[in-house]
């Protein structure tokens, strides 16, 4: 979303949206919902809820109101960053994962790894995934080469 001339662009899917920006509704939105640096899960909590509201309005929501999502939504994600970080997976994991997801053995992958036991070691974390078998994986999976190197 950039300025200009007073209004907010927008883009949107593919398109742009020219969306007039009034301070002062703004400001009204920002005094009713007072948003702050999130504590508490309870502050958490009534953060979502504004998330959820606001994007409930779909491509009916005003330019002042998709300021305010943009504000929440970054205080929220601070606050998860935070207090819920996400490890990183193993490549190994992160096989499994897109194996399990779309029903895959590990005889399915014989033929990207060389050997089944090269595939076995490999799927199992003993051996790490070579930076061959990792671009072959990602073009089979369609993923980033990186998923699959410890980096």
């Amino acid at each position: 979303m950039t300025k200009a001339s007073g209004k907010m662009i927008a883009k949107v899917e593919g398109r742009t949206l020219t969306r007039p920006f009034n301070k002062r509704k703004y400001g009204k939105l920002l005094a009713d919902s007072v948003p702050a640096v999130i504590r508490t899960e309870a502050e958490y909590d009534r953060a979502i809820a504004e998330i959820e509201k606001l994007l409930k309005k779909g491509d009916r929501i005003s330019a002042e109101e998709d300021r305010l999502l943009d504000l929440l939504s970054t205080l929220v994600e601070k606050y998860e960053d935070e207090n819920y970080p996400i490890e990183p997976s193993a490549p190994h994991e992160i096989l499994q994962h897109l194996m399990e997801a779309r029903d895959l053995r590990q005889k399915d992958l014989v033929d990207l790894f060389g050997s089944s036991g090269r595939a076995s070691e490999a799927i199992n974390g003993l051996r790490p995934i070579s930076k061959i078998q990792a671009k072959a994986l990602a073009e089979f999976f369609h993923v980033s080469t990186d998923l699959f190197l410890a980096v």
